[in-house]
Order: structure tokens, then C-alpha cells, then sequence
């Protein structure tokens, strides 16, 4: 071959090299420090400054909600590595919807789809949003009790001025991968500082003797097992958040090492942490004044953070910032899968021709925040939101065990011991079956709310009934936003 022939050659493996650059597909940009710092920078949102007050609240005792706290960081921990199996068994992103799809069939994972955009992704949303509310109006009302429309109105504000929280992780969300987990990882180092400036201060305070906060600290007669389950749950909600990176499974570089590490590293430094601040919380407040306290971290800044205690509010802002940042990088992936599967409008499943980022799957979460909102309080979200999150998860692991003894020579890059797996599947049915009772009102409407899914799938999903009039105006709508959003679906199978 002359000198001429190997110049075309190598001009032409540089266009072909060129193209493949430009082809529109999600890119693998996730590595280990981002990823561990997309767990726990999602993890620590705005559940640690607010869910004492739940936990303490239905666990009745001070010594009794450490413990609930404690079991609740091993139970997340142990749902975090059942996940980390079913994220390298099947490559695919998505979380929770592609690992029922695969194990228990599509009328289940349709169902979490549904419940995820129709209201669990909008209340967990909400319920950030409002903790923010809370935490901003809180110090210019201490010591009495801000007025609730104005922290809905703060709340709402939040949603919709391009200044806060969900705008602006909606903007760097569309903008850029890359940007969105820098953010994430800046988020992480300043929430990581805010729970150390509470443990410090607290444990410190503990060791010089101040212990008659935990003096008779299980009470029996306080002891109330119907409410224990909603204790589980606004616990659990503070450790919401390990299942975010199996969302991003196809953005993760090497996925088979990164989701274990990130996970296992992750879950045992949150676990620790929480316990430890929980611990200051109680050292330097007594249970009664932790019960009447709506936002736990500011109190607690005014006993033991005399000169910083005006900095606590803004920490916990950013942390709600980091936690809304997570979900709104973590939940659309779920969207984008199901409408690349055909369970949702195709348009979903589209990407961003130059920011490679899922723009529609974004953009529908953010009208549906503001519904929630004003639903009401904070902990009825918690309620609302945690019956069927906590359902879907353990039907999840529950199709991995049997996906398991179906499949017994389906690679398994991680492989979870079974009895953490068991142990996993039935704590979580039975937190759900029990909070029915506790709780029927909140927990019962999510219930019915899933279920409502079923007659939407078969009209749309399983076998389309819509008219075809309404399918062309439909069609004809998506072709319009398609142009307008500039966006396109993937052109390379990226698992």
C-alpha cells in the first residue's frame, strides 16, 4: 500500500472515530468518587434534620429510636447489597423498574413506573422541597412555631423561581452529566462538614458526663407497637437514596466493581454518621423538646453552635439541594427505560442531541412537585410516598431470589449471601402489611393510587385501545416536542 493509500486510511478511521463521538447515545462518565458521592450525597438530604421527630415520635423512647435507627442503616445496607447484585446482573439503568421487568414481568414494573411519576417522585420531591421551606423560615420566627402557609409558600417558591432548589438541579440535570455529578460531589463534601459540625459538639458534650438525656431510655409503657412501622419509615426515609445509582447503571465505568465499592462504602459511613448525630441530637436536647421542635438541627444549633447556629439553616438547604440534585440525575433514567421498553410515550425515551441528557424525562418531573406540595405535612408524605417505594423494593428482591433458583447459571458478577436477602424481603413486607394498619389512610390511598395503574396498562400498554384519532393527535404532539426539545433517541445499544 503506497503512502497515498495509508493517508486515506487514516483520514478515513479519523472520520469514522469522529462519528462515533457524535453518535447520540449516554455516555460512561460515573466513576468511583462520583458515584459514592451520588449515594451519599442523595442519602443525606433533608431526612436526617427532619426525621427524628417521626422516629422518636411513633418508637415512643429515646433509646428505643437509636435502636430504630441503627436497624434501619443495616436494613438500607442490606437492600443496598441485594441491589448491588441486581445492578450487575442486569446492565441495564432504570433500578427498580428493569429488575422487576426482568424478574417478575412487565405488568409489575409498569406499576412502578406509574406509581413512581404519579406521585412517589413528586411527594419525595415535596418533601425536600418542604424541609427546605421549614429550615429558611424557622430562624426568623424562633422560638415560636413559623406559620405553616408560609413554609408551603416558601415551598412552592422554591419549585418555581429559577433562583431555588428545583429549578436549578433541573437546569444543570439538562445541561450536562458531567456537571450535575461535580455538583453532586461538591454537594456531598459541604453536607459531609454539616454532620460533623453536629457530632463533634454532641459527642464532645457526651464525654465530659452530660447524659441525663438518656436516663431511663426505654420506656415501656411508652412503648407503641401499631406506630413502630411509621418509626421504620420516616427512618428509612433519611436512608432513602441507596438505590439512585442502579438508575444510572449504563452511565457507571465499570459497573461490576464501581456499584459494590460505591455501595458498601457508602451505606457503612451513613450508617455511622446518622447514629452519631442522633446521639449529639439527644446529648444536648431532651426528648420533649426534640418532640416539639420542627426543625431538629436548628434547635440543636441554638444550645450546642451558639456562634454558628445561624450557619445550620443554609447547610441544611444545600443538603436538601443535594438530595433534590440526586433524584432529579437518579429518577428520569427510570422514565427513560420504560419508554425505551414501550411502557411509556416514546418521547421519553429520547436524549438530548448535544447534552446527551434524558431533557423530556427531566422536564415531567418538574410540574408534578408543585401538586404535592400543598398535600400536606411532612410526615404524610413520608407515610404517603414509603408504603409503595418499600412494596416495589421488595418485590424487587424477592423477584431476585426467584430469578436466582430460575436462573442458577446467570452470571452473577456480585452475588448477595441469601439469608441478608431473605432477611431483606421479609422485613419490608412486613413493615408494608403492618403500616396498612398504622397509618390506613395515607398508606391505603398510595395503595389504591398503584393499583389504578392496572386498567392504564391494559388500555395503553398491553394491548392499545385508544382511538385512532387520538393516537395521531398524540403522535403529532410528540413530533413537535421532539423538534422543539431538540432531542432524539439513542443510536447505539448502551448495555
Amino acid at each position: 500500500m503506497g503512502i497515498d493509500g495509508i493517508q486515506s486510511k487514516e483520514e478515513g478511521d479519523e472520520v469514522k472515530e469522529k462519528k462515533e463521538d457524535e453518535v447520540i447515545h449516554l455516555r460512561r462518565t460515573i466513576g468511583l468518587l462520583p458515584a459514592i458521592s451520588f449515594i451519599i450525597g442523595t442519602v443525606v438530604g433533608s431526612g436526617i434534620f427532619i426525621a427524628p421527630k417521626g422516629v422518636l415520635m411513633n418508637s415512643g423512647s429515646v433509646g428505643l429510636s437509636l435502636v430504630v435507627w441503627a436497624l434501619c442503616g443495616v436494613l438500607s445496607t442490606f437492600g443496598a447489597l441485594c441491589y448491588a447484585e441486581l445492578g450487575t446482573t442486569f446492565t441495564k439503568s432504570g433500578g427498580h423498574y428493569t429488575y422487576l421487568l426482568e424478574t417478575l414481568g412487565p405488568l409489575p414494573a409498569f406499576l412502578r413506573l406509574w406509581a413512581e411519576f404519579l406521585f412517589i417522585r413528586p411527594a419525595v420531591a415535596s418533601y425536600v422541597s418542604l424541609a427546605f421551606g421549614r429550615y429558611v423560615v424557622d430562624p426568623f420566627f424562633s422560638p415560636c412555631a413559623p406559620p405553616t402557609a408560609l413554609i408551603k409558600l416558601v415551598s412552592i417558591l422554591g419549585v418555581y423561581l429559577p433562583s431555588l432548589p428545583v429549578a436549578f438541579v433541573v437546569a444543570i440535570n439538562c445541561w450536562s452529566v458531567t456537571l450535575a455529578s461535580r455538583t453532586q460531589i461538591t454537594l456531598t463534601f459541604i453536607k459531609m462538614f454539616a454532620l460533623v459540625l453536629i457530632i463533634v459538639p454532641g459527642i464532645t458534650a457526651l464525654a465530659r458526663g452530660q447524659t441525663e438525656n438518656f436516663q431511663n431510655g426505654f420506656e415501656i409503657d411508652t412503648l407503641t407497637l401499631d406506630k413502630l412501622p411509621l418509626a421504620f419509615y420516616s427512618g428509612l426515609y433519611a436512608y432513602g437514596g441507596w438505590f439512585y445509582l442502579n438508575f444510572v447503571t449504563e452511565e457507571v465505568i465499570n459497573p461490576n466493581r464501581n456499584i459494590p465499592l460505591a455501595i458498601i462504602f457508602s451505606m457503612v459511613t451513613v450508617t455511622v454518621c446518622y447514629v452519631l448525630v442522633n446521639v449529639a441530637y439527644y446529648t444536648m436536647m431532651t426528648a420533649e423538646e426534640l418532640l416539639v421542635s420542627d426543625a431538629v438541627a436548628v434547635t440543636f444549633a441554638n444550645r450546642a453552635l451558639h456562634g454558628l447556629a445561624s450557619v445550620i439553616p443554609v447547610l441544611v438547604a444545600v443538603s436538601c439541594l443535594g438530595a433534590l440534585n440526586g433524584g432529579f440525575f437518579g429518577a428520569p433514567r427510570m422514565l427513560f427505560v420504560g419508554a425505551r421498553e414501550g411502557h411509556w410515550p416514546v418521547l421519553f425515551s429520547m436524549i438530548h442531541i448535544r447534552r446527551n441528557t434524558p431533557l423530556p424525562a427531566i422536564l415531567l418531573l418538574y410540574p408534578l412537585v408543585v401538586v404535592m406540595v400543598a398535600r400536606g405535612e411532612i410526615f404524610q408524605l413520608i407515610n404517603f410516598a414509603s408504603f409503595s417505594r418499600w412494596l416495589f423494593i421488595a418485590m424487587a428482591t424477592m423477584g431476585m431470589l426467584i430469578h436466582r433458583s430460575r436462573f442458577p447459571l446467570h452470571p452473577r458478577p456480585f452475588k448477595v449471601p441469601l439469608p441478608i436477602a431473605v432477611t431483606f424481603t421479609v422485613v419490608c413486607f412486613f413493615i408494608v402489611g403492618l403500616s396498612l394498619y398504622s397509618d390506613p389512610w395515607n398508606t391505603g390511598g398510595s395503595c389504591a393510587l398503584t393499583l389504578s395503574g392496572i386498567p392504564v396498562y391494559y388500555l395503553t400498554v398491553h394491548r392499545s385501545r385508544l382511538p385512532t384519532r387520538w393516537r395521531k393527535i398524540f403522535n403529532y404532539c410528540s413530533k413537535q416536542l421532539q423538534i422543539l426539545l431538540e432531542v432524539a433517541q439513542q443510536e447505539v445499544q448502551t448495555y
